[in-house]
């Protein structure tokens, strides 16, 4: 009897990454806020409400929606301070989700 090894280099946790994280970027305004947040991120700017509401013409209600979508994925943090919400891109979910992602292709 011939004992198969188990070859599939996926887990669970890398499938259930990949669902929620291409989940919270499914819709295109996400994808446009998680790059803006990124973006500034790399700058060293830090992001919060109004700016996001600056930088699209969205209304801060659909933004904060959006934003809070994101952040369930872990993709982003958020930071509140006094009257302000802070964005900020989580590279380690970000990481992790490229690899799984990359995972994908080599079954």
């Amino acid at each position: 009897m011939r004992i198969r090894k188990n070859n599939d280099i996926m887990d669970s946790e890398d499938i259930e990454l990949i669902a929620n994280c291409s989940d919270a970027l499914a819709h295109p305004a996400r994808v446009e806020i998680f790059r803006y947040i990124y973006s500034e991120n790399l700058s060293r700017r830090t992001v919060c409400n109004k700016d996001l509401v600056a930088a699209f013409d969205y209304s801060q209600a659909t933004i904060s929606q959006h934003a809070s979508k994101i952040a369930q994925s872990g993709l982003i943090d958020v930071q509140k301070k006094d009257n302000k919400t802070y964005y900020f891109v989580n590279i380690g979910v970000l990481g992790r989700y490229l690899n799984a992602v990359r995972k994908l292709n080599e079954v």
